[in-house]
């Protein structure tokens, strides 16, 4: 008997009939002979239609009670399965956030996972019973109501799955796997049998909506194996987990694509010690991330510093920066919300040269021009204007052959 967490999105449940389906799954890994706990996220469209109703009362909402609004839509959708598999005659439990223990810091909107205390899930699964969980939800040590930002229903899913000693945690979604890239840009794209930790933690954190980004660093730190399929076919998925040689021997695995990012400029910037720190502490203490960050060459004593953010907090972000530059002497702030960002990622990086000269060049044969760099030793990233973001996509992914079943380091030699 094996210990399964299974996590369904919110395409995946939908609508009532969905949620049907989804039983019917969930009851038949039970059927099987496992344990099972199931994750799940609102229903499609809900935790958009509740951060709509947060704005039209504020801009800026406030932090705690936005958090009690939007938890509520994995409240309606984890006691619906659980009544659906009820109705097939399996014996399930539904429990919200701060019924299993599932305590979070203080940040809310981006609260992390503190510990989770298990007693209570594992006496229901040793009675028989399918445990439901709402997903994307803790509790703080004063009883405070948190979430753990976009997708964190996955980081739910993985957390238990680690905290529980899971033999595999399966992400159900509205895609058989993950692929080279976004198949609705690229038909060409191919779906990945498997990817290692590393490729997945960069190919999240850089846009790709397969996996939230922390939930792939809490599978790789605790060696949870991952699989991500579909909910609405039968068909083999990706495996998330430890790099092996096969995989070394993959240039490039990915292209990704962001376009929920903001460009942040501050113009003439004092050059000199303590400056930084100035400029990007008063963010840092709002649990803003700063992605990519470039600073101008220094002239005349000033130097301008340029820096992206999520479109999520691009408001908040500049009205703090505006007020910063003020205190630090800057010249002028200036936003440019109509960027998007693209990556190559591969572990093949690590040993094989020219994989961005190759894709500046390809870039360049398309009239794309690059306005900030990044790189890591398995991904590079480039700022770019969002309307050339799908030729980009294509170019890239044409580029480097990703279409072919294995993109061989020694094929590129």
């Amino acid at each position: 008997m094996a210990l399964i967490v299974q996590k369904f999105g919110g395409t995946s449940v939908g609508s009532i009939e969905r949620i049907k389906k989804v039983a019917e799954r969930v009851a038949r890994t039970r059927r099987e002979g496992n344990d099972v706990v199931v994750v799940v996220s609102a229903m499609a469209g809900e935790t958009d239609r509740l951060i709509s109703l947060a704005h039209e009362i504020c801009k800026v909402p406030d932090e705690r009670e936005y958090d009690i609004l939007v938890s509520t839509g994995e409240q309606v959708t984890a006691p619906l399965l659980a009544m659906a598999l009820k109705s097939l005659g399996i014996k399930a439990k539904s429990f919200i956030g701060f019924q299993i223990g599932l305590f979070t810091d203080r940040a809310h909107t981006k609260a992390r996972i503190v510990k989770i205390e298990t007693d209570r899930i594992k006496k229901e699964l040793s009675e028989g019973a399918v445990v439901v969980v709402a997903g994307f939800q803790g509790i703080t040590e004063e009883m405070e109501i948190t979430t753990l930002g976009r997708g964190g229903s996955d980081t739910t899913a993985v957390a238990l799955a680690s905290a529980l000693g899971a033999d595999l945690c399966e992400i159900y979604t509205d895609v058989e796997g993950v692929y080279t890239t976004d198949p609705n840009i690229c038909p060409r794209a191919r779906k990945l049998k498997k990817i290692s930790y590393d490729e997945m933690l960069e190919m999240a954190s850089l846009g790709s909506k397969v996996l939230q980004t922390r939930s792939v660093e809490i599978a790789k730190k605790y060696g949870v194996p991952v699989m991500v399929r579909s909910s609405f076919v039968d068909a083999p998925g990706t495996l998330v987990t430890k790099e092996d040689e096969e995989m070394e021997k993959v240039l490039v695995s990915g292209v990704t694509y962001n376009k929920n990012e903001a460009k942040i400029s501050v113009t003439r910037v004092p050059d000199r010690p303590g400056i930084a720190a100035r400029l990007f502490g008063p963010l840092a203490e709002r649990n803003i991330n700063v992605d990519m960050i470039i600073q101008n060459i220094s002239h005349d004593g000033y130097t301008d510093m340029t820096f992206t953010v999520s479109k999520e907090d691009f408001q908040k972000a500049l009205e703090i920066v505006k007020e910063t530059a003020k205190e630090i002497g800057a010249e002028d702030v200036i936003a440019d919300t109509e960027i998007a960002k693209v990556s190559v990622v591969g572990t093949g990086m690590r040993s094989h040269s020219g994989v961005a000269a190759k894709m500046f060049q390809a870039l360049a044969r398309e009239g794309i021009n690059i306005m900030m760099i990044s790189t890591s030793e398995i991904k590079i990233s480039c700022v770019i204007d969002a309307k050339y973001t799908e030729l980009a996509v294509r170019t890239l992914h044409d580029t480097f052959e990703l279409h072919k079943e294995g993109g061989r380091i020694e094929e590129e030699r």
